[in-house]
Parts: structure tokens; C-alpha cells; sequence
């Protein structure tokens, strides 16, 4: 791997500005390939270009999500109700079922779960894991695959950009907290990021074919909006390279390829003649209330969550365009781009998906997931076009401006690494006490005063939302049931029994978001309770904790009460000020005292 014409053109001084000129002439656009690829050891040896190869990239890369696998925690309810629990039911029969899997409405692809359920199944198969470590298993496949695909975005960075671009890009994927937390979440938006990462890659690498399909893959299989990301790449084979019959062709692929085996699929799962991402769109986009029933946001939302996952990386992110155009009018590099795509075009799908969500009143941290590894590289073409300012500005005399500038591009790293790895702490361990207090559960025996072959009601009024699913549960014979709280939306059902019980509508299900009072069950039906203790209550959310005579508490975790700490120190973790300025409410695992033989808790 080599500096790109790109590279070696932005990083001569004025003075050497001919002679580049005369080493790199102007190539035909058609068909690039990796020969057009310039090899020059010697030049990087010159300027000290140290840049890590696709094998220690990729070990890295794993690692950090490796990581992710075993310490992030479920930020979204949509994650565990809508893929965690519905993968539970088509594993074990039992898992909780919302609205939008009623074939009333058929929003969600069964086909999306299989490829996530089979290999679930097949480890279950060959090594009889409990349910907790087919989930973490779940979780490290899709680690797996997300490295998988960073590294391959990684070269074409390489290729596309140069390697002092690709260097920031890749310790940015490293070390961002945006990355930790999307990389291993079973969403479709994480899988559409995989997918943005294969076909940019593979659309940097002039590999039309893969990258027209990978678009199709993410749009169809996961998220149909995600094809925004693909207008560009359709512009570029359409407008520029006028080849409509490749991208004609390639779609007749993916949709024969794709779509159909997938509304066959779902269509055998629920009964009736079902185009999932058609559906989806319908909803969000043709119905009166759509996507708004479920919250709307401001329009700096994106901006503030940009800075908490990303920090300086998406602020430099923002100002790519204006660095671009400095870049083009002050440094005086005669540019052979020609075989290379234009900024404008190559960065594009970022500022596409910005202008467009922004504008939804509808926001969710999800959402930006597909463009993640877009914010870290047009982060990295900022910093790189810093550099270059700095060195035609500033330093006016040199051979390489890489020579002259490290004293800026360090210190952004490592500040950039440090507030990612901060706010990744902070999320750990400020938030990791839903998933504590569950695996406590898998440490529950029938010594504690129950029966093996007991049912059990394991019950969550407030703290719905943050249920890991069902594969914290220790076996078939637990399940969730839901309390009374001040939330007044609709809560999901389990699925029913029966056996084709994905084909039936279940009662007492809407689109509108409707409270359904048929979830509730009595708090005397509990044997367990999972609460948080704010020291607060309602009629609605009685504090159960406090109930001494009614509950005794098996385990509590400290959980981060954000309104009452201080709002930089909550986000970012600093040793000794975090927990100074940080206030905690006890994340609580309380046990029926009726349930307990002799009064002994487990």
C-alpha cells in the first residue's frame, strides 16, 4: 500500500510543484484499478509516512469490538423488543412480540433475524451455551463483521485518499465512542453502517458492481433509507461515467438476488404476501402520524450527539467543505484528480444524510449510525487540509508539509482518543447497571426458596425501556411482565404459543401508540421486580424499594442520575471528578418477601 496521486500532489511545496506536474500526468477516469495505484517506497521513507497494514488494522479493529461485544450496553428499547426478543421467540418459542410484527402491519423482516439467528442457532446446537452466552456470541459475530468491513473501508481510504488520511480514519473507528456503541448493536442501522462501509469502499476502489449491491443489501435487508447514501455512487456511474447499463443491470441483481427470496421469506412468516422495506416506507412516509408518535427532537440534536460520539473529529467533519475549498484556493498544487473522484461527490452521502434527518422532527441516536465512519473521515480530510494550510500559510519552505505539521496532527489524536475513550468509560460506567442486575439472575437458584419447575414472574414498571431482553433470563420458565408506570405509550405482548404464531394478529395491538391497559399485571403476580430508586414516586411508579415489608433487595448497582449531575461530567469520564460531580440512584433487583421460603433471600 502505497501514497495515491492524491497523496503525493497535496503534499509537495510550491517550490516542487513542477516537477510533480511533469512525474504525474493526467490518467483516463475509466476503469481504475489498483495499477493506478503509485508505488514509491523511497517517498515514503523520505517523509516517515508510517501507516499500520490491513493485517494490524484489521487485529486492531477486532479488538476494539471485541470490546464493544462485552462492554456496551443497550442503549435503545427498539434493539431488545424489536430484534433481541423477536430472535428469543424464533430460538426458544418465548419472547415479546410489538406491534410491528403483527401481520396487521408487517414492518419488520423475519429475513433480517435469520441472519442473525442462525448462527445463534447453530452454536446452540454444537455447544448447549446458556442464553446469555448465545447473546454475547451474537454480539461478537457482529463485531467481527463490522471490523471486517472497516478494514476494507481502511484500504480504500488508503487508495481514494491517501494514507495520512486513512491513518486518521482508522484511530478515529478505533477510538470514538460513536463506533463503540453502534458496532455490535443488532439494529438495522448498525448493519446499513456495515453496508455504507462496503460499498464506499468498494465504490473508492472503482468496484461498481460490489458497491451498487451493497447499497441494495442495506437499503432492501436492513433500512430502506439508507439508499440515500447510494445517490451519490448513482450520480457518479449514471452522470459521469454514463454507464447505465451496468447500474441498470446490477439492480435487476440485487432486487432478484434480495428482495424477492426475502418477501418470500417473510411473507411464509407471516401468512400473507409481505415487502417489508416497502412497508416501512408507507408508515413513515404516508401515514398521518407516522414516525412522530414516538418523540420529536430539535434540529441540533444530530449536532450534540455528533460532539458527545465523536468530539472534535465531527466538529472538523462539519467544516470539510470549508477546509476543501481553502485548500484549493491558497495552496497552489496544480491538482491530477481525474482519476480520482471529486470531493464533492465522494463525500457527499454524509451531508446528504445530515440535510435530510435534520430536517425530520423524529430523531434517535440510531439514525446517524450509517454515516459514523463518514463523520471519521471527513474528519481526517479536514485535519489533512489543516496540515496543508498550515504548512503553505505558516511554513512556506520544505519538501513534505507532513514534515512541518506533526506538531498539529498529534496532538488532535491523542485529544480526539482520549474524550472518546472518556465518554466510552462514562457510558460504561454510568449505565451498566440494567445488565448487571439481569446476569445477577443467572446466579439464582431454587436454594434461594423456589421451585425449578416454577413459573416466574420477573416484573419492570418504569425501567421497561431498558430490559437487556430475554437472553438474560435463566431459563423458559421467567418472564417479563409489565407494571403500571407514567408512561403511557404502547408496550409490547409476548408472542403467542401456538405454532404458526408469527401468522397471527394479536388482540389488542395499534399503529398509533396507544396505551393498552391488557400489558399490566398486579404487582402481587411479581416475584421479582427491577426498579430504579430515585427517591421519588407517583401513584403510577411507587417506589418498591422502599417497601421493606414487601421487598427485599438481592442486588444494586449504582446507575447515573444524569438530572442531577453535572451535565460535561456525566458525559465524559475524568477520574476522582467524575464521581464528585456525578449523582447516583441505586439500579435494584428486588425479590417478593412472599415468595421467599423462611424469609431468606436469595
Amino acid at each position: 500500500m502505497a501514497p495515491s496521486n492524491r497523496q503525493r500532489n497535496h503534499t509537495s511545496s510550491p517550490n516542487t510543484k513542477k516537477d510533480n506536474s511533469k512525474k504525474n500526468p493526467r490518467k483516463s477516469s475509466g476503469n481504475i484499478r489498483k495499477e493506478e495505484i503509485i508505488t514509491n517506497h523511497e517517498f515514503i521513507d523520505q517523509v516517515g509516512l508510517f501507516y499500520p497494514s490491513n493485517d494490524t488494522a484489521f487485529k486492531a479493529l477486532l479488538s476494539a469490538r471485541f470490546c464493544a461485544a462485552v462492554w456496551s450496553h443497550i442503549s435503545d428499547c427498539d434493539e431488545t423488543y424489536n430484534y433481541w426478543e423477536p430472535s428469543h421467540y424464533l430460538l426458544f418459542g418465548k419472547g415479546m412480540q410489538t406491534w410491528e410484527y403483527s401481520p396487521e402491519f408487517a414492518l419488520r423482516s423475519y429475513t433480517y433475524l435469520m441472519i442473525h439467528v442462525v448462527p445463534a442457532w447453530l452454536y446452540h446446537v454444537l455447544l448447549q451455551p446458556n442464553k446469555m452466552l448465545m447473546f454475547y456470541f451474537s454480539r461478537c459475530l457482529l463485531g467481527l463483521c463490522c471490523a471486517l468491513c472497516e478494514v476494507y473501508f481502511y484500504k480504500s481510504v488508503c487508495r481514494e485518499f491517501g494514507i495520512h488520511v486513512a491513518r486518521v480514519v482508522l484511530v478515529a473507528l478505533l477510538f470514538n465512542a460513536g463506533m463503540f456503541i453502534s458496532s455490535t448493536a443488532f439494529l438495522p442501522s448498525s448493519f446499513s453502517m456495515y453496508m455504507t462501509m462496503l460499498s464506499l469502499g468498494a465504490w473508492y476502489q472503482r468496484k461498481y458492481e460490489l458497491a451498487v449491491f451493497a447499497t441494495a443489501l442495506s437499503a432492501f435487508l436492513s433500512w430502506p433509507f439508507a439508499a440515500l447514501i447510494g445517490v451519490p455512487i448513482a450520480v457518479d456511474l449514471l452522470f459521469r461515467r454514463k454507464d447505465w447499463w451496468l447500474f441498470i443491470q446490477w439492480s435487476l441483481i440485487a432486487c432478484v438476488a434480495i428482495l424477492l427470496p426475502m418477501a418470500r421469506i417473510d411473507s411464509l412468516y407471516y401468512g400473507r404476501l409481505v415487502v417489508a422495506p416497502l412497508n416501512i416506507v408507507m408508515y413513515n412516509v404516508f401515514t398521518s402520524h407516522g414516525p412522530d408518535l414516538y418523540g420529536t427532537e430539535p434540529w441540533y440534536f444530530y449536532f450534540i450527539n455528533g460532539f458527545l460520539n465523536f468530539n472534535i473529529i465531527f466538529i472538523a467533519a462539519l467544516f470539510t467543505p470549508l477546509a476543501l475549498v481553502a485548500v484549493k484556493l491558497l495552496v497552489p498544487v496544480k491538482l491530477h484528480t481525474a482519476q480520482f473522484l471529486p470531493y464533492w461527490l465522494s463525500l457527499a452521502p454524509l451531508y446528504l444524510w445530515l440535510l435530510v434527518f435534520c430536517l425530520q422532527p423524529h430523531k434517535e441516536e440510531r439514525f446517524l449510525f450509517p454515516v459514523y465512519p463518514l463523520i471519521c473521515l471527513c474528519g481526517g480530510v479536514t485535519i489533512d487540509c489543516v496540515q496543508k494550510l498550515w504548512f503553505r500559510l505558516v511554513v512556506k519552505s520544505g519538501i513534505h508539509y507532513l514534515n512541518h505539521t506533526m506538531f498539529l496532527l498529534l496532538p488532535a489524536l491523542v485529544i480526539t482518543s482520549l474524550l472518546g475513550l472518556s465518554r466510552t468509560l462514562a457510558l460504561y460506567k454510568g449505565y451498566s447497571a440494567p445488565m448487571d442486575v439481569f446476569i445477577e439472575l443467572n446466579k439464582l437458584t431454587a436454594e434461594g426458596g423456589l421451585s425449578p419447575e416454577q413459573n416466574i414472574n420477573i416484573c419492570m414498571g418504569k425501567e421497561w425501556y431498558r430490559y437487556p431482553s430475554s437472553f438474560f433470563l435463566p431459563s423458559e420458565n421467567w418472564q417479563l411482565r409489565f407494571l403500571q408506570s407514567e408512561f403511557r405509550g404502547q408496550l409490547p405482548q409476548s408472542f403467542s404459543q401456538e405454532e404458526n404464531g408469527t401468522m397471527l394478529i394479536p388482540a389488542n395491538m395499534n399503529d398509533a401508540n396507544r396505551e393498552e391497559p391488557s400489558r399490566y399485571v398486579d404487582v402481587s403476580s411479581c416475584h421479582f421486580i427491577v426498579d430504579l430508586d430515585t427517591g421519588t414516586e407517583t401513584e403510577r411508579e411507587p417506589n418498591y424499594s422502599q417497601q421493606t415489608e414487601k421487598w427485599v433487595i438481592v442486588k444494586s448497582v449504582p446507575f447515573l442520575d444524569a438530572a442531577r449531575s453535572h451535565k460535561f461530567f456525566r458525559a465524559f469520564y475524568i477520574p476522582v471528578l467524575w464521581e464528585k460531580h456525578c449523582q447516583f440512584s441505586n439500579y435494584n433487583l428486588l425479590k417478593a418477601k412472599k415468595h421467599t421460603r423462611h424469609n431468606k433471600p436469595l
